[in-house]
């Protein structure tokens, strides 16, 4: 089964990680590298509850990793890793100028 996360920026920048051939990582894994991420790009819940799901975590690292961080392959690569391993789809659209995820 075909695996991907896409992640477009304003300006339709997108950035496609295929991952068929990327070593699976595991969910308990994935939502550590996202609470990391969160926390070292300083990342705010989206929620006025300070509620934060796993989809909002996904959108909040991708808004503030822009393009840098999203051009850097060592870093998108675990990105979307541990974006598949959280979601658990097998096609991901992240948009982050809407600040949503379609499957």
């Amino acid at each position: 089964m075909h695996r991907e996360v896409t992640v477009t920026l304003e300006h339709n920048a997108e950035f496609r990680f295929d991952l068929e051939h990327a070593e699976p990582m595991s969910n308990e894994e994935a939502r550590r590298w996202l609470d990391d991420e969160f926390t070292r790009l300083e990342c705010e819940p989206l929620r006025a509850s300070g509620k934060v799901l796993l989809a909002d975590k996904v959108l909040t690292v991708a808004s503030a990793a822009g393009t840098t961080l999203l051009s850097d392959a060592a870093w998108f690569t675990a990105f979307a890793r541990a974006t598949h391993a959280v979601l658990v789809k097998p096609i991901i659209h992240v948009d982050v100028p809407s600040m949503t995820i379609s499957y």
